[in-house]
């Protein structure tokens, strides 16, 4: 395997300064205003949408890359009357068709309530898409480190995704409901096909149940197609809230730094899965391989986010399926003291540099982390391999 041969000399240490406490939390909680006027949660607030309004706010939720809501609407045609025969299975086709009634308004119940969700998920969605459209754009062209309005505007974002998972979870609870709604209509179509081989009927009561029956039918077709839409929209919105979960923490690390990092690392990992890359990495021997990147921390302060982030899609680019070799390296000159010292300070860098890396969108089982002394290092350094 022939990988690019980068070699980024860098100096630095992973100091996040500035208002943000980015550093205990990967989704920070904090409170900031804009310099004047509205807080910006009050500001990127809509008014109530129109139906108009609301697949106008999907459409463009959809040009997100969000997956479009199911549209449809489950209205029961309703339940058929009938006169009593004074039968016994006249009794029984009343009960029934009592039985039809409460179902069908469960399922205008279950209905209402999709409804609901889904207007709530597409205006969340809108916040949501428009607060991070905003924070791109600034991150774009570069602004302060820990910025407090982005900072502001990031957990904005994060209230309306995390909106958005609740009301993923409430359209699953519904999804369970509409399932106990099916085991009633399988029971209700038994109970009427049952009816008909009963003795002691005249021929209204079997009028009235073959009415019944394809009432009945048309009802389990309703709650078919309804819970097969409920579970798609739960499928696919909950994969696109677990990518817009690990875009947030790409662009956490962009607000630390003040300027955006690109597109996540996953992006490009994900289509190299295979070959054992979806395990977890253990550490390879790096003797006579040249390292990939070399990170030189002679001094404080200096960032080396960005070059990192630039070698390591490269490498991507060409070996989705790489896995990389994250040294520490401590000089072995000093005494045993010093050694140990510096051992451990180097490693504390190599996490720092790991959790950049996942930050960055690196799966974490990407990457193996170990510890040498070499004689030729002069301070503390993290080495990153690519194999």
């Amino acid at each position: 395997m022939s990988f690019p041969k980068l070699r980024v000399l860098l100096a630095g240490a992973v100091i996040f300064t500035g208002a943000c406490s980015f550093d205990e939390d990967l989704w920070p909680s904090l409170n900031a205003s804009e310099p004047a006027g509205k807080p910006v949660a009050e500001a990127a607030k809509p008014a109530a949408a129109e139906p108009q309004a609301a697949q106008q706010q999907q459409s463009a939720a959809q040009a997100t890359g969000q997956p479009a809501l199911g549209s449809s609407k489950f209205v029961p045609s309703g339940v058929t009357p009938g006169e009593a025969t004074g039968t016994f299975v006249g009794k029984k086709v009343q009960e029934l068709r009592e039985e039809l009634q409460k179902l069908q308004s469960s399922i205008l119940q279950h209905n209402e309530q999709l409804q609901s969700l889904r207007s709530r998920i597409v205006e969340s969605s809108q916040q949501y898409h428009g607060t991070i459209a905003a924070v791109k754009s600034r991150l774009q062209v570069g602004t302060t480190r820990g910025n407090p309005v982005l900072v502001q505007q990031f957990n904005t974002a994060q209230q309306d995704l995390n909106r958005l998972s609740q009301d993923i979870g409430e359209m699953n609870k519904l999804s369970t409901g509409v399932s106990s709604d099916s085991t009633l209509a399988s029971f209700l179509t038994e109970s009427v096909r049952a009816a008909f081989k009963v003795s002691g009927a005249v021929d209204e009561d079997h009028r009235q149940l073959a009415i019944l029956e394809d009432e009945v039918d048309q009802t389990v077709v309703l709650i078919d197609r309804l819970h097969r839409e409920v579970t798609e929209d739960v499928r696919r919105q909950s994969s696109w809230i677990g990518a817009e979960q690990r875009n947030l923490v790409q662009i956490s690390a962009g607000i630390r730094q003040g300027e955006s990092l690109g597109a996540s690392l996953l992006d490009a990992a994900v289509t190299g899965r295979g070959q054992g890359a979806s395990q977890v990495a253990t550490p390879a021997d790096t003797t006579g391989r040249r390292p990939l990147v070399v990170i030189r921390f002679d001094r404080p302060n200096v960032p080396y986010q960005q070059a990192l982030y630039t070698a390591v899609s490269r490498a991507l680019e060409t070996h989705p399926a790489a896995v990389f070799d994250l040294v520490a390296v401590a000089p072995s000159a000093g005494g045993a003291a010093r050694v140990a010292i510096n051992t451990n300070k180097a490693k504390r860098h190599a996490e720092d540099v790991k959790r950049s890396l996942v930050e960055m969108g690196l799966p974490p089982t990407r990457v193996a982390v170990s510890a040498k002394t070499l004689a030729a290092a002069k301070t503390n350094e993290v080495h990153l391999y690519v194999r």
